[in-house]
């Protein structure tokens, strides 16, 4: 265990930031995972934004790598746009 108090601190706050990226991830996985089941492309194209706005969160603090969320993002675009 850590033996300086800034360290301490340093472990408390990197355990927190984990639970935080942990469950943001996890919802935007769901959120994929959902959209990615949809059949209706309509409702599929209204639900696209919320999950794109999900994914350029992660990547803007750091929870996913940029390239990754445009990976992801272009993906479901395919998805989406190959639905009748």
């Amino acid at each position: 265990m850590a033996n300086h108090a800034s360290a301490k601190k340093a472990a408390r706050q990197s355990e927190r930031h984990r639970l935080h990226n942990r469950y943001y991830a996890k919802s935007t996985r769901n959120a994929i995972r959902d959209l990615r089941n949809t059949t209706d492309k309509k409702a599929a194209q209204e639900g696209a934004p919320k999950v794109f706005a999900m994914i350029d969160k992660l990547a803007k603090i750091g929870v996913i790598h940029k390239n990754k969320a445009s990976n992801l993002k272009s993906g479901l675009a395919i998805y989406i746009n190959k639905l009748s």
